[in-house]
């Protein structure tokens, strides 16, 4: 696979982008804060694409378990990844991943809908995570830390699905992302 320095640049913009969307956090009982990651993550995959996008997702994850301070509110390290929150962090992939492969159709609404089917994984994941660590049933660990963030969470993917939208426009006609792959007919050859 032939990487374009416009492709790596890409990745690292949107990597910094989830680093920095998630520094502000409202503290919740829970532990699991109010944060604009979901937004962050949702608006990657629907800029980048699924492949690009996942990319950007799985360098945030890596470069936050390995110390630098880009997970919500700061903090770092294996024991966030693998913490009360960690079950949404693994989550961020698969929203991200439904996000880009929205971009598959024009219709915002469709798009909308694959970015609703990431967000209910990524809520899925979290929940389920955070009921194992916390000994908590499903339908607990649903009502503590996935209905209370629901509706932003709609509205952050909703507003991401949008702004996507509108930000890969711009960066199409500044030619600052890179040129999808195009298939290549071996018909007559």
């Amino acid at each position: 696979m032939k990487l374009s320095t416009k492709t790596i640049a890409a990745v690292g913009m949107f990597t910094a982008v989830l680093g920095i969307l998630s520094i502000i956090t409202v503290p919740m009982p829970t532990g699991v804060p109010v944060t604009l990651q979901t937004f962050a993550m949702a608006l990657c995959g629907f800029v980048l694409g699924w492949k690009l996008g996942l990319a950007a997702t799985a360098l945030y994850l890596v470069l936050g378990t390995a110390g630098i301070p880009i997970f919500a509110g700061m903090s770092a390290g294996p024991g966030v990844l693998f913490g009360y929150t960690g079950g949404f962090l693994w989550g961020f992939l698969f929203l991200t991943a439904f996000c880009g492969m929205g971009l598959r159709w024009k219709n915002m609404i469709l798009r909308g809908v694959c970015g609703m089917a990431g967000l209910a994984v990524c809520h899925l994941l979290g929940a389920l995570w955070y009921g194992l660590l916390a000994d908590l049933g499903l339908a607990a660990s649903l009502a503590a830390v996935s209905l209370p963030y629901l509706a932003k969470d709609v509205i952050s993917v909703a507003c991401a699905c949008a702004v996507g939208a509108a930000v890969r426009r711009a960066l199409r006609a500044g030619k600052l992302l890179p040129e999808p792959i195009k298939r290549q007919s071996f018909e007559g050859r």
